[in-house]
């Protein structure tokens, strides 16, 4: 078949089709809008979109819940405070979480970057620093934990007022860290994968794609962007608000 014939009947296929053929040409639509995307690739948005969907229940209850409480919602610039030098300093451990969490959403980029020009020595070094810039942003977030409920914070109480403001703490807080965590834990396996050159000579294993292809670090770049997204939200409706 010629290069002309060939591309006439591409054509042919995306014109649209009449009766029962054309509804199921419409309903296959989303074959051919992902012809050219990988399959991992794919379902990691796919994924994305349903997690989404998932944090935005979380916030939406606890705007609904922090608006309709008649009991006055805890000072989030007292309740998360540090006493530093005798003084209270607010939010100053959140903003240094939120800051090392937006950099590691800068190695991250740049891991992707080197990883398709495959140049792996800086892909696995910026991965493993993407790790343990997340693992610090776990640490510091397990010590926040840990002070809240050394103060009396419970899932049901807390002694500055409302009692839905443990619940959605924890909740929204503890679902979140679980995905950075389980981030952290995929960025080890992978960037490892990549330092043993595992990507370049196709070796066969978990989360090994195609000889030469680094595209799971870009996926994984995926993950942990949407991850530093999430985290924007929560600073600014919980701990802003």
């Amino acid at each position: 078949m010629s290069e002309l014939t060939r591309t006439e009947t591409d054509q042919t296929r995306l014109l649209p089709q009449a009766g029962l053929r054309g509804v199921a040409a419409d309903f296959a639509s989303d074959q051919r809008a992902f012809k050219n995307v990988s399959w991992g690739k794919a379902m990691m948005w796919i994924f994305l979109l349903s997690d989404t969907f998932i944090f935005g229940c979380f916030l939406l209850a606890y705007m609904t819940a922090r608006m309709s409480t008649p009991v006055p919602w805890p000072n989030p610039s007292e309740v998360f405070a540090l006493n530093i030098g005798g003084q209270e300093v607010p939010l100053i451990l959140i903003a240094i979480m939120t800051f090392i969490l937006i950099s590691s959403s800068g190695t991250m980029a740049m891991a992707v970057n080197f990883g398709y020009r495959r140049e792996r020595g800086k892909t696995a070094a910026l991965m493993f620093l993407t790790a343990a810039l997340g693992a610090s942003f776990v640490g510091m977030q397990a010590f926040e934990w840990t002070k809240l409920i050394s103060e009396g914070v419970r899932p049901w109480e807390n002694p500055w007022g409302a009692a839905q403001f443990g619940s959605s703490f924890f909740m929204i807080t503890g679902f979140h860290g679980t995905h950075v965590t389980f981030g952290v834990i995929f960025l080890l396996i992978i960037g490892r994968k990549v330092l043993r050159g595992d990507l370049e000579t196709g070796r066969r294993g978990f989360f090994t794609s195609r000889k030469g292809n680094y595209e799971i670090v870009e996926i994984m770049g995926l993950y942990w962007h949407f991850v530093d997204l999430v985290w924007v939200f929560i600073f600014a409706f919980f701990y802003l608000w």
